[in-house]
């Protein structure tokens, strides 16, 4: 990649970063991208896919498969500490998760594909919405307009603090745990602090919950029976000395690197808070929310991707366990050959979500090669 066109999408990346949006508010992020994209003149451009979604479709002069690239528009709300000068210009918003990379990638592959269609086949570059919730793939794929770019073969990444820029991290099977937040509500009645005797308090339930939830997956190797339940939230009653709480709120993340694992350990959890509320006299609703399923990555896709990363010059390290975090992408494998890779984005970076995370420019050129050579592999 020469500087300039570096430089280029460099200006696009920085563009991105000032404007972070949440999941499913990404109005302005989509219409950046949607103009960038109509630059490069594809055969078709989609809009609104699942909410603010885009997707540019270069087609080949043949038949052949269709080649889906994956990246995400949206940001964290989290507040973003950097002095940089393209930093967030949305108070309490900021891309600490690297999304804005990943679109300056997926742009550069518009620019190449403009110039030189696949041979054959269909590639759809992909700008999925609200990747961090977990509901954006699942939305674009129930879209009336997903039938026209649903794949045959699909790829993304997420660039890896800890990794050395333009390295790459590559696993075949289980890539991202499966995970899901639990929400668990528990109802009594409210008294006079002075009268708690007169109410039903939840705060016995709460002693409780938080230390039987934890021992219900408290981590350990990353096999097909971890799990791992982490406390987010909890909240008793209201801020105040005079009355004696009538309800409160647990809320955990549950985390298994397999599906079926998933569904053991919310039938445990479920058990277990409606066991204490009737011992405790309470009543219960239990809410599940950010649902993200096991992340596979097909063994073809695999050997596409590394093949295409070394035909980049970028090392890969194979590795044999999955990241213990989340991703939707895992939506598009169920009817097309799948993979992701990690792509470093620096040893001494800070970790993902942090509020000073900032996506290292100089891996955008490793990112959209090795797209660019899986593309040529599958398609000319």
């Amino acid at each position: 990649m020469t500087p300039e066109r570096l430089a280029r999408l460099t200006r696009l990346r920085h563009a991105l970063h000032q404007i972070p949006e949440v999941s499913g508010a990404e109005e302005k992020t989509a219409a950046m991208v949607a103009g960038y994209l109509r630059q490069q003149n594809p055969d078709q451009l989609l809009t609104g896919l699942g909410g603010h979604g885009v997707a540019a479709v270069y087609e080949g002069r043949e038949d052949g498969p269709r080649v889906v690239i994956r990246c995400e528009l949206d940001g964290l709300p989290i507040e973003e500490l950097s002095d940089q000068p393209y930093r967030s210009t949305h108070p309490g918003r900021g891309h600490l998760c690297g999304h804005d990379g990943h679109m300056a990638m997926v742009a550069a592959l518009a620019e190449d594909l403009s110039a030189r269609r696949p041979a054959k086949g269909r590639v759809v570059l992909l700008f999925q919405p609200a990747e961090e919730t977990g509901k954006g793939a699942a939305a674009v794929i129930a879209d009336p307009a997903f039938p026209q770019i649903a794949p045959d073969y699909a790829f993304s990444l997420h660039n890896l603090p800890g990794l050395a820029v333009g390295q790459v991290a590559l696993c075949s099977g289980a890539a991202n745990c499966a995970s899901r937040g639990m929400r668990i509500k528990l109802t009594g009645k409210t008294s006079h602090a002075a009268a708690p005797q007169d109410g039903v308090s939840p705060a016995g339930a709460i002693a409780r919950l938080l230390p039987g939830l934890v021992a219900l997956g408290s981590g350990g190797s990353l096999g097909p029976e971890f799990a791992l339940v982490t406390l987010t939230h909890a909240r008793l009653g209201e801020a105040t000395f005079g009355i004696a709480p009538g309800e409160a709120e647990v809320w955990a993340t549950l985390r298994t690197v397999t599906d079926a694992r998933m569904g053991q350990l919310i039938t445990a959890a479920t058990k277990l808070a409606e066991q204490v509320c009737a011992a405790e006299g309470l009543e219960l609703a239990v809410e599940f929310d950010d649902v993200f399923d096991a992340c596979s990555n097909h063994p073809e896709a695999v050997e596409v991707l590394r093949t295409a990363a070394a035909a980049a010059g970028c090392p890969v390290q194979m590795q044999e366990l999955p990241q213990r975090w989340s991703e939707d992408f895992g939506q598009f494998a169920r009817g097309a050959k799948a993979a992701m890779f990690w792509l470093g984005s620096g040893e001494a970076q800070p970790q993902l979500h942090n509020p000073d995370y900032d996506f290292p420019d100089a891996a955008i050129p490793a990112g959209a090669g090795i797209f660019l050579h899986a593309i040529r592999e599958l398609l000319g």
